[in-house]
Formats: structure tokens, C-alpha cells, sequence
């Protein structure tokens, strides 16, 4: 198919201003920029007045399982995003055994949606998602957690072998071509992993160029001693460092957003090819029983009900969560006020803060009830600054990537629907907190580059095809969590390896994404969108 986009402003996704110019694309890929003479039988799409850009990167995305849901879900197209970077907070679903993929989809409601989890390796997970068709492209990182419960089991210490087993898995992993790996390390059983087992999978990433992504082992308080972690696991393995969703989380740290922008520019200035991602919000979105310390889930949250039942548990609970420290939860982040329960068992309870669950009683308590009754639960929870989100924003080491789970029922972050739309709309064209071109750069090339997507973030002649032309004036998104997909507005195109994808702001239902794995980033050949109108994959909704 041969389309000239006439007359838009294009941004390169480099950071250079907008030009208005045609382009030119078919076999998708990119072939001009410029002013084009139609070939005979091209399709010709009017851009006047409209901005044309690289389709965008999302840095941090958890939709892992989105393919193998029942219908095609393009909640991240119509945002105009053409690419995912998954397998995020040391999260994947492969390698995984019986009992860890039990484990996983147990505890991870957002993330799993009633989707069949099972075991099976890395390659084998990266051809099933390939079969059930993703509606735009992923790449996926392996997650340490899931290595650890599949080499180890829940529990806290290592047996005999296990990190041994753990990096011939990640090897395995990175030759079917998993793009790096992450880790989620104030999550069961991330947290309970040392520097010298972060940095032996380091190594094992060494061969392939790989990159590691970490939801830190602290947000808050010991921010920029969890950033010199991470930068020590990367330099084991000469490795790119990703710091995931960057903020400064908890009231005491709010005004610190400095000092955490300065480390990571510390860590490039000594050898370290370090960035980070950022969601446009001041809010967040985990699993309710983050709040609690760390061994509060020894064993897993199925035997969490039982260990609530018991007084002296709770009082010892309360005595550690409020402290702050790593491994400590994250309770003293928020006031029971910004903290809004999700996907809850009982509809009572979804929707609610806890002090409006806890009226007169302790909020604490009543954590502790919720919790028994769902160990699963989800929250929203507001621990962030604006004034620390805009000055992280405005760093340009510092990409856009939306940490949403996967489509359902309100309550849920609006991030799932509008992360990219709401940082053009809000951040740019009305608190002029960026540039478009900053902007732009920052959704795509920055993004792309550091994951090793070849092709992929530019709009220049012999660029994949993906494509995104929006309307500068009206794009945005409204959504809170209460009602949080009101539908985005003025993102009209999108193109996937020169697939119209989305026409008019709707999708058309194709299903063209590719698989892109860390194998493929020696290849330049375009390979066809081969677009897939149903799943053979055998995965199931449950």
C-alpha cells in the first residue's frame, strides 16, 4: 500500500522543529520527506492544519496479556501509541513453571484480567503472543521476579542452584529474544533479591547488548540510594539502565525531584547510558498490599488472610509500615484519604478511599480488613507533586511510558487510556512545559533508541512506517479514576508499518503488530505487518 500524507507539519522524533512537508510511504516503510509526487494509485491523506509524528513508544507498559484477550484491544492505538516495551517491574510471564505461573496470576488482577496464565519458556510465550495478534507492536523484557519463583519458589533465600538456574533462564530468555531484563524491587520476591544476585543476571545479560529496567527498591526517602543500585547492577554488565516510572513519592520527599535527575546525570557522566520514564499524573497505581512491609507476604498472598487474623501480626504490621524504610511498605506515602481501593472482590469496596472506608475506625485496621478479604485488591494512590512531575518532565533524559494494566472496569488509572494524549494536550499545548518537538522526542526516538528498536521513533526516509498524525489544538484526555476512558481526542491516524490501523480516530480492527525481539536489531529488512484477523494461540479468557 502507497499513501503521501500532504501537507502536515512533521517532526522527525528527533527533537528538530516541525516542517510542513509530504511524506511518502509503501512496503512500509518511510521512502520521502518532503514534497512528493503521487505515484499512480497512491492513497492520499489531507494533513493541513494537523501534525505528523512517529508513532509513539510507550517505555513502561504492562500488556503483557493484552493479545490473548478476546477481542482486539487498542486502547494504546488510539493514544497513538505503535509500540510496547512490556515485561516491566520484574514482571513477565515466561519462563514460568506450574507453581509460579499459578503464583503470577494469583496475585496480579490488573495484569492478568481473567487471561489463562501458563507455563511455558520464553520463546514459546514470544510465539504465542505473535499467533494471537497484537494490534500494535511489543517487545518484552524477562522479568527477575519471575525468574526467581520459577528457579526458587516464593521464599526469601536462595536454595542451592537457584541463581545459577536464574541466569541460565534469563540466557535462554535472551536468546529467544526477550530486549533485557527488570526487576520490581519493592515487590515479593524482587525485594528479597541482593546486589550480587541483580548483578550475576547482569552479566548474563552482558552478551546481548541488553538493557535493564527497574522499578527501584525505593521511591521515596532512599531514592538516590536505589538509583546507585541500579546504576551498579547496569555497570555489571555494561549494561543501558532504564529507571522506571521516575518520581519522588511521600509527602517529605515532595521538592527532591532535583536531586533524583542529578544522579541519573551523575551515573551518564561516569559510563553509565542511563534514562528514565515518567507517566503524566501525581497519582500511582499498585497493589493495595504494597503498603505492608515486605514479609507481610512471605509465603505468598494466599497465606496473607491467615496472618491478618492475628493481633500481634497486625500491631507489628503498624509499627513497621509507618518508618519509611526499604521493605517497609509503602503506607506513609499517602494519607488514607489519597489512597482509592481498585479491583476489589466486594463492588462495596472498589471505588472507596480508605478513610471514607474507615470513617471513625483506624485506617489501618481497616487496610488490614480490605486486605483480608482481597490480598489481590489494587489502589490509586496520590503521593506525587506536580511540581516534581514538571520538573522531571522537563528533563531530556527523561521518556514517556504510561505503567497501565490492562482495560476493565472502573475504578482504574486513566494512564491505561490516556498517558501519551494527556502529556501533549496538558503538559505542552497548555502549561508549555515542553516543546511539541521536546515532547515528540521524548514519546519516541529517546525511547527507541535506548530499547534497541531499530527503525522504530523516527519519521525519516527508511523508518518503519508507524506513524501518528494527531490535531494540535484538541488532543488530550480527561479520564480520572472513577471515570477514566472518557475517550481520547484528536489523535485521527495511525499507521503500523504503513497499515492504516486507526482511521478517524477509530480502529479499524486490524490486528498488525509485530513481536520485536532483541534478536531482530541486526536485521533491516522490513518484514510484511502479515495482519491477523483472529488468535490460534490456545490461549484462553477465563
Amino acid at each position: 500500500m502507497t499513501i503521501v500524507l500532504r501537507g502536515g507539519t512533521v517532526f522527525d522524533g528527533l527533537g528538530s522543529p516541525g516542517v510542513v512537508a509530504d511524506v511518502l510511504v509503501s512496503g512500509g516503510l518511510v521512502r520521502q520527506v518532503g514534497t512528493v509526487d503521487v505515484p499512480p494509485g497512491a492513497r492520499i491523506l489531507a494533513c493541513d492544519g494537523l501534525f505528523v509524528a512517529p508513532g509513539f513508544v510507550d517505555a513502561h507498559a504492562h500488556s503483557d496479556l493484552a493479545p490473548f484477550l478476546p477481542e482486539p484491544q487498542p486502547f494504546k492505538l488510539l493514544q497513538g501509541v505503535t509500540t510496547e516495551i512490556n515485561g516491566n517491574c520484574g514482571i513477565s510471564f515466561a519462563p514460568a513453571d506450574a507453581p509460579a505461573a499459578d503464583l503470577l496470576a494469583g496475585a496480579l488482577h490488573d495484569v492478568v484480567r481473567g487471561i489463562e496464565v501458563r507455563p511455558m519458556g520464553f520463546g514459546a510465550f514470544l510465539e504465542a503472543v505473535r499467533q494471537a495478534g497484537p494490534v500494535n507492536h511489543v517487545a518484552y523484557l524477562v522479568g527477575h521476579g519471575t525468574l526467581r519463583l520459577t528457579a526458587n519458589g516464593p521464599g526469601e533465600e536462595l536454595a542451592p542452584g537457584a541463581l545459577e538456574r536464574m541466569t541460565r533462564l534469563a540466557a535462554e530468555s535472551f536468546e529467544a529474544g526477550a530486549i533485557g531484563f527488570s526487576t520490581g524491587l519493592i515487590y515479593p520476591p524482587g525485594c528479597y533479591a541482593d546486589l550480587p544476585e541483580l548483578q550475576a543476571l547482569a552479566r548474563a545479560a552482558a552478551p546481548y547488548g541488553s538493557i535493564y529496567a527497574t522499578h527501584m527498591r525505593d521511591e521515596g526517602r532512599r531514592v538516590l540510594d536505589a538509583i546507585d543500585e541500579a546504576v551498579a547492577v547496569a555497570r555489571a554488565g555494561r549494561l543501558r539502565l532504564q529507571v522506571s516510572h521516575c518520581k519522588l513519592a511521600g509527602r517529605e520527599n515532595h521538592g527532591r525531584a532535583g536531586e533524583l535527575l542529578a544522579r541519573i546525570d551523575q551515573a551518564r557522566r561516569t559510563g553509565v547510558d542511563a534514562l528514565g520514564d515518567q507517566y503524566p499524573y501525581t497519582a500511582a497505581a499498585t497493589m493495595l498490599a504494597a503498603l505492608l512491609p515486605n514479609y507481610a507476604l512471605d509465603g505468598g498472598l494466599s497465606a496473607l488472610p491467615d496472618r491478618l487474623a492475628d493481633p500481634a501480626f497486625r500491631s507489628r504490621l503498624r509499627e513497621q509500615a509507618g518508618d519509611g524504610e526499604p521493605g517497609d511498605g509503602i503506607w506513609g506515602e499517602a494519607g488514607p484519604d489519597g489512597i482509592l481501593v481498585t479491583a476489589h472482590a466486594d463492588p462495596a469496596v472498589s471505588g472507596r478511599t480508605l478513610a471514607e472506608l474507615a470513617g471513625d475506625r483506624d485506617a489501618f485496621d481497616v487496610l488490614c480488613d480490605v486486605l483480608a478479604r482481597d490480598p489481590a485488591a489494587g489502589m490509586v494512590i496520590s503521593a506525587m507533586a506536580e511540581e516534581d512531575v514538571r520538573e522531571i518532565m522537563a528533563s531530556p533524559l527523561i521518556g514517556i511510558g504510561s505503567d497501565n494494566a490492562l482495560p476493565g472496569p472502573a475504578p482504574v488509572h486513566p494512564r491505561t487510556y490516556g498517558t501519551f494524549p494527556r502529556l501533549l494536550g496538558r503538559y505542552v499545548r497548555e502549561l508549555n512545559v515542553l516543546s511539541w518537538a521536546e515532547a515528540i522526542r521524548k514519546a519516541t526516538s529517546l525511547t527507541a533508541g535506548h530499547f534497541g528498536l531499530r527503525g522504530r521513533g523516527t519519521l525519516l526516509p527508511g523508518s518503519h512506517a508507524d506513524i501518528v498524525v494527531f490535531d494540535p489544538a484538541t488532543i488530550g484526555h480527561d479520564g480520572s479514576p472513577l471515570a477514566p476512558d472518557p475517550g481520547v481526542t484528536g489523535v485521527l491516524t495511525v499507521l503500523l508499518d504503513g497499515e492504516p490501523v486507526v482511521r478517524d480516530g477509530s480502529f479499524t480492527g486490524r490486528r498488525c503488530g509485530q513481536v520485536l525481539r532483541g534478536t531482530d536489531r541486526a536485521r533491516t529488512a522490513h518484514l510484511p505487518c502479515g495482519c491477523l484477523q483472529g488468535s490460534s494461540s490456545g490461549w484462553q479468557s477465563r
